[in-house]
């Protein structure tokens, strides 16, 4: 029975919850990888130069067109050691930046978000940049002469 609740369990990371007058605890907190990973894509997202969080395959970039969030999570690893958490995100940059300026402003944004918002303690995050983009074109608009208009 307990290896059944400690694989139920692997996904989350743990944090104190309220304690009794005698000092008991409650209950406990659970937060869910997948809580992790939006507070890491909104983090990463946030960042000036970042283009996208990156997919690693064909599926990826197709689940990315529909607005499928599971890509995305796929491209943030998280791993959870108690209390504290290490995690490796694959972002896409654009091209012409500078590349060891964002990754490292990513690090800290992630470092900052999640001990912030969430009090537990990150190791580690490494940033995997997979692709340089351009910067995106402007729609172009077509100017129509005002005699054409009531044609």
């Amino acid at each position: 029975m307990k290896q059944i609740m400690k694989k139920q369990y692997e996904n989350f990371a743990t944090l104190p919850g309220v304690q009794k007058p005698d000092g008991e605890p409650v209950g406990s907190i659970l937060l869910h990888e997948g809580t992790i990973a939006t507070i890491v894509r909104r983090s990463v997202l946030s960042v000036e130069g970042v283009t996208r969080i990156s997919g690693s395959s064909f599926i990826d970039n197709i689940a990315e067109l529909v607005g499928s969030k599971k890509m995305q999570d796929r491209s943030v690893t998280i791993r959870f050691d108690g209390d504290k958490l290490s995690i490796e995100v694959s972002i896409n940059i654009l091209f012409g930046k500078s590349i060891r300026e964002i990754a490292a402003t990513v690090q800290q944004r992630i470092v900052d978000n999640i001990q912030k918002i969430t009090g537990l303690t990150v190791t580690g995050v490494n940033v995997s940049v997979c692709e340089l983009e351009d910067m995106p074109e402007p729609p172009v608009r077509q100017c129509v002469e005002p005699d054409q208009e009531k044609q």
